[in-house]
């Protein structure tokens, strides 16, 4: 129950940060991917209000495990591969398309219409079929 209401809690955080930021506005952030027309380069103030508590996270988190249980997750390979460029790609697309990501789809679906529903199930149904096609883009030919 602890972990559940301290999951709810920080997800409630995150989403109205995210909210209160603007990242939910897909117009600015479509504003922010326009760097050769109308930039809007407020969000890089958001990006790095989340990037640099996260790295110092990081450092402090090293040696130590969670307080609530289990264990704090790998730090990712440092490599460049073929799963990185398709997947970054395929993120980057959907991102500049229709002005959203994962999280901001999740926070606006309150209030953001349909457009917003539908791509929040073309998301879903994205990251239900990624398995399976890795899984395909991987065996021998």
């Amino acid at each position: 129950m602890r972990r559940a209401m301290f999951a709810a809690l920080s997800g409630a955080l995150f989403g109205a940060g995210l909210f209160v930021s603007g990242m939910t506005d897909t117009k600015k952030v479509q504003g922010w991917l326009d760097v050769f027309g109308d930039w809007d380069p407020t969000l890089a103030f958001v990006m790095g209000g989340a990037m640099i508590p996260m790295a110092l996270a990081w450092i402090v988190a090293r040696g130590r495990r969670p307080v609530l249980g289990g264990d704090f997750p790998a730090p990712p390979r440092p490599e460049v591969g073929r799963d990185l460029i398709i997947g970054s790609s395929l993120f980057g697309a959907g991102w500049g398309l229709a002005g959203l990501c994962p999280g901001p789809a999740v926070a606006s679906l309150g209030y953001g219409g349909w457009g917003h529903w539908l791509f929040f199930a073309a998301m879903v149904a994205g990251m239900w079929a990624a398995v399976p096609l890795m899984i395909r883009l991987r065996a021998p030919a």
